[in-house]
């Protein structure tokens, strides 16, 4: 009898939002945050198509990776996403993460920084041991768009006005089979019984390329003095009235920053 096993993906799912009328060579690759997927940057892909060619990722238990070989905490995301780079050929990207995507993209950048041209993190895991921890163990488990939609609002600055598709679609992606225990599953791994594990900031700071860090003053999930006090050669960047999501809430101002830190002018 003959063992037949599935091959193993190569890479992980990507949206790949050309340059208009250009060939890049150095594209901007995103990384969503926990419970997302790569549609999260859609709107962010269209504003940089102008003047760079971007990649989204679904990451491990995410999106159209929700089978994914090995999923867990982001060290294991993080080998997937260098595994994919490798095998896209992408020896030289900017790189670009959101909440628990950020912790995945600095330890990309810890472990192969000659890959990494510039490190853009939007409020990301890992700065600190302080998390909403029953928050997003909320959100692994919700199913309904009713309970979705109140607990989406927690992740957005108080003045935000949730689209109103935003609770019906995450909802929707959860009736897959496998997807809530996923989620719950990773959320074990990330978070250590009440707090997250942390980063070397350090040895962030000291990384040849340039780091932005982004936050909002009304992060329900991180809280904002995580990035206080971070190394000066990191520039950080706190906005007023902005909650977890700046690439929902604020999106000129972050393509303009990620853009800035990739050195397109």
């Amino acid at each position: 009898m003959t063992d037949i096993r599935p091959t193993p993906p190569l890479h992980l799912p990507f949206n790949d939002q050309e340059q208009s009328g250009q060939i890049d060579s150095s594209p901007i690759v995103l990384l969503h945050g926990f419970g997302g997927d790569r549609q999260t940057w859609l709107n962010i892909q269209t504003a940089l198509s102008g003047r760079k060619r971007s990649l989204a990722f679904d990451l491990p238990g995410h999106g159209q990776a929700l089978d994914w070989p090995r999923v867990g905490n982001a060290g294991v995301a993080a080998k997937a996403v260098a595994q994919s780079l490798e095998h896209l050929e992408l020896t030289k990207i900017h790189l670009v993460g959101h909440s628990m995507g950020g912790a995945i993209a600095a330890l990309v950048a810890l472990r192969n920084p000659e890959y990494v041209s510039s490190l853009t993190l939007l409020a990301p895991g890992g700065f600190g041991p302080e998390i909403n921890h029953r928050l997003l163990r909320r959100y692994a488990a919700a199913t309904s768009a009713a309970e979705m939609e109140v607990l989406l609002e927690q992740f957005f600055g108080w003045e935000f006005r949730l689209p109103k598709y935003l609770a019906k679609t995450t909802a929707e992606s959860r009736s897959k089979p496998g997807a809530t225990a996923t989620l719950e599953a990773i959320a074990d791994e990330i978070i250590d019984g009440t707090i997250q594990k942390t980063l070397p900031r350090d040895e962030l700071a000291a990384l040849p390329m340039p780091i932005k860090v982004i936050w909002g003053t009304q992060d329900r999930v991180l809280p904002t003095r995580q990035a206080h006090k971070l190394p000066g050669i990191v520039a950080t960047h706190i906005f007023e009235r902005v909650g977890h999501m700046p690439h929902l809430e604020i999106p000129k101002e972050v393509t303009r920053l990620i853009l800035q830190n990739a050195g397109v002018n």
